[in-house]
């Protein structure tokens, strides 16, 4: 699946193509404008689907959907029309399960301006992708889910341990430690199940995420800093809280873990953390890895400061900056502890400018836990197949770095190298859930190799060469 970062004009539209998992930067304007909130999914081969700002849903027409205009009915809605909604991770979209081609948007907007700036309503709209044409149509909008005061946006999603179902979680507003949690079936919705932990919470604007493969979930802000929590996939529970104070001036901030979901990144305006999720004192293994370095794009006061970060599908964690800039951060090597992780700043120049804008989306790719006792829909999950399909890319290769991307892996694999004698020159560990790896070969005389992916019974080949 491909996924799109746009901002929309004045500015010009910027996509940010990861399929076959190597970013593709191209102009790509449309009619809607994104600030901070930016709800999308596209569909198995990278397509757009839809996407909305908080205002409305745009279909792949660039266009609006049919019905999909007047979400979150507000004064501050109203007032921004223009450019969306400014309010991090206010849109999310889940697939319905057991219903193709169908999809909830949870939506919130600030319906407390200028005090507390809370949401007071959780909504949910349902599109239908096989309405009009394919281009989808809003079936139903604006359903109150839930009437409360809560932190606005923030929205967050993880798969149930069945493999099918999902978790929503959003937080109770300002001054509070209560967490409200959802879980959607092919039934319908249940809940609100509630739970208090960890500390309670501001409006300043930071980011929640799950790792991606679920066991854990980090909330950061600047005002009471940085949560992390176990997550149990069966029950929907948070366990074993860890509070991590981190004292610095940050104003906006982001957060997101690393493809093997063992190291976790801060993005705190001037400063990028990282923690080591193995580490025996997680607080402690605390690690500055980036200092703002005083750049700006393409001018003062444009600071490429640091923001919200996400995971991309091609491994890398991405950073955009708090103010309209030409330019993005990236961490290359986000698995890797330490120094070695590479974080490039503003090394990913964009076409326009970029404000805010990054896209909130969960892990579509995760499955069922084995071993668990909420593992009760194996049977109804699809499987592997006996063949996996893969890409390799460049070939031929003409140095020695290679990407390899493919179906997520419901347990731990490998690839191998094999020269045409059928003896393996190398082997690289793939671990449970991922899908994309950054590789490089050993040194290779030229000539045709294969590359074989395998992984809980299912093998995969693919030939390339080595000029």
């Amino acid at each position: 699946m491909g996924y799109e970062y746009q901002s929309g004009p004045p500015w010009g539209g910027i996509k940010m193509d990861f399929t076959g998992g190597i970013l593709n930067i191209n102009q790509d304007n449309r009619n809607i404008n994104l600030d901070c909130t930016n709800g999308l999914i596209s569909d198995s081969i990278g397509n757009l689907l839809f996407v909305s700002n908080g205002v409305y849903i745009a279909n792949a027409a660039n266009d609006t959907m049919l019905n999909g205009s007047g979400l979150s009915p507000a004064p501050f809605t109203t007032n921004h029309t223009h450019l969306g909604l400014t309010l991090p991770q206010a849109n999310l979209v889940i697939p319905i399960p057991d219903h193709p081609r169908q999809y909830y948007l949870f939506h919130e907007t600030c319906d407390d301006y200028g005090y507390t700036f809370s949401s007071f309503y959780l909504y949910y709209s349902i599109i239908d992708m096989s309405m009009d044409s394919g281009l989808g149509a809003v079936v139903s909008k604006n359903n109150i889910l839930l009437h409360d005061s809560l932190t606005e946006g923030r929205l967050t999603a993880c798969k149930h341990a069945n493999g099918r179902d999902w978790w929503l979680i959003v937080h109770r507003g300002v001054n509070s430690s209560l967490y409200y949690k959802y879980l959607i079936t092919p039934f319908g919705i249940d809940g609100p199940y509630t739970q208090s932990i960890g500390s309670y919470r501001d409006w300043f604007f930071g980011q929640c995420v799950f790792s991606p493969d679920g066991k854990y979930y980090a909330y950061y802000e600047p005002t009471r800093d940085l949560d992390i929590y176990q997550f149990d996939r069966c029950t929907g529970d948070f366990v074993n809280p860890i509070q991590v104070a981190i004292n610095d001036s940050a104003i906006s901030v982001g957060v997101a873990f690393s493809p093997n979901s063992k190291v976790l990144y801060l993005s705190s305006t001037n400063y990028v953390y990282q923690f080591d999720l193995t580490a025996s004192n997680i607080a402690a293994s605390k690690t500055t890895v980036a200092v703002y370095d005083g750049y700006y794009s393409p001018q003062p006061p444009f600071a490429t400061s640091f923001y919200l970060s996400q995971l991309a599908p091609d491994g890398k964690i991405y950073i955009n900056c708090g103010n309209g800039t030409l330019d993005i951060h990236v961490i290359n090597h986000p698995d890797i502890v330490g120094l070695g992780c590479d974080v490039c700043q503003h090394c990913i120049h964009l076409p326009s400018y970029n404000a805010f804008t990054i896209p909130n989306y969960p892990n579509y790719f995760l499955g069922s836990e084995t071993g668990t006792v909420c593992d009760s829909l194996t049977n109804r999950i699809p499987e592997i197949n006996s063949k996996i399909n893969f890409q390799f890319n460049p070939n031929p290769v003409t140095g020695r770095n290679f990407t390899i991307t493919y179906s997520a892996l419901r347990a731990e694999g490998e690839l191998q190298i094999i020269n045409l004698e059928g003896k393996k020159v190398a082997g690289y560990p793939l671990p449970e859930w991922s899908s994309v790896q950054h590789l490089t070969l050993p040194e290779l005389a030229p000539g045709i190799y294969m590359a074989r992916l395998q992984s809980n019974g299912a093998t995969g080949t693919i030939k390339f060469l080595v000029e």
